[in-house]
């Protein structure tokens, strides 16, 4: 049941307080503001030789290194890609552990 404004309503007729939607129409994927660096970094290490690391500037980034190393640890994480990162002044190294 919905009221003039198109709010669902509790079934005791109150009004919810915000929008429902279908849950088929509730988008699945998350594109995170990282997405575009993550995929890039991801790309480039599966293209990595055994003892290679990327070496990315951090002025290349989109935000502080800080953030895209969790960025890319939760994508690598769910990806189940181990990596390894480290840093200096100027760069941001990534490049995957040998087993």
């Amino acid at each position: 049941m919905t009221t003039q404004s198109n709010r669902p309503m509790y079934s005791d007729g109150e009004e919810l307080s915000f929008e429902a939607i279908q849950q088929a129409d509730v988008p699945k994927a998350r594109d995170g503001k990282h997405k575009k660096i993550i995929t890039r970094l991801l790309e480039d290490l599966a293209q990595l030789k055994a003892g290679t690391a990327l070496k990315v500037p951090l002025s290349a980034l989109p935000d502080t290194k800080e953030n895209i190393r969790a960025a890319l640890n939760r994508a690598t994480r769910l990806k189940g890609i181990s990596v390894e990162t480290s840093s200096d002044a100027d760069h941001i190294y990534i490049w995957k552990p040998e087993k």
